[in-house]
């Protein structure tokens, strides 16, 4: 999914620079903001980060010639939201850019905006959305990874439509959609089991804490948090 990089036309890595920079700036607010208020989440904060990193290294070839991997984006942005975890995304694509030679410098400011993003902004609403409708949080947090997931390469997609679109930017669009569906779609649907199950052990052992960042029902029971 990492944009390489000078893939994309300077133009566009300064579009989504300008995009991303405020999202991050704003994230890095919120981060000293929780911290100072509740010192405990970091280290909720730091396994969020960690597990984006890990996940979203996965490099899988893709039987269309290209590669694909899960983003760990869901986790974080369901305890912190997507300002933070666009942080947090920054924090790993720059990590992932030059150790790993996985994306990109010059192509940060799109990689942000789409796994750091977009793809945590729809989890974040998928996650807060079903357990204000009172749907078990095991299941938020399944279909929060799982459309981060997605809607992150979808976002991937109308990147580099915009930017190389030809015959058309429809034609263009189906084209890059094509390249990851294939792939993506069993690799969202396991990073949302892998969440479920880091999930579940967040939740044996800090539920108190989650109820105080606010992520669960203070009548929640669903862990045995002592």
């Amino acid at each position: 999914m990492h944009i390489i990089e000078g893939f994309l036309p300077w133009y566009w890595c300064v579009f989504w620079f300008v995009l991303s920079i405020p999202v991050v700036v704003y994230g890095i607010i919120k981060i000293k903001k929780v911290t100072d208020e509740i010192p405990e989440s970091k280290s909720l904060l730091a396994v969020s980060g960690a597990f984006m990193f890990i996940l979203s290294s996965l490099k899988i070839p893709s039987v269309t010639g290209s590669c694909s991997h899960p983003t760990g984006n869901g986790l974080g942005a369901a305890i912190f939201g997507p300002a933070v975890t666009a942080v947090l995304g920054t924090i790993v694509l720059i990590f992932q850019a030059l150790l790993l030679a996985h994306g990109g410098i010059t192509t940060l400011g799109a990689n942000v905006f789409s796994m750091g993003i977009v793809g945590p902004l729809v989890a974040w609403l998928v996650y807060t959305g079903l357990v204000k409708a009172k749907i078990s949080s095991r299941i938020a947090i399944f279909f929060a990874a799982f459309l981060g997931d997605l809607l992150t390469y979808v976002t991937t997609s109308i990147q580099l439509a915009l930017a190389f679109p030809q015959p058309s930017f429809g034609a263009a669009l189906g084209m890059f959609l094509g390249i990851f569906a294939v792939t993506q779609i069993p690799l969202a649907i396991t990073e949302g089991l892998i969440t479920v199950v880091i999930w579940n052990a967040i939740l044996s052992s800090k539920s108190t804490l989650l109820k105080k960042l606010k992520i669960l029902n203070p009548n929640h029971n669903e862990s045995g948090d002592l």
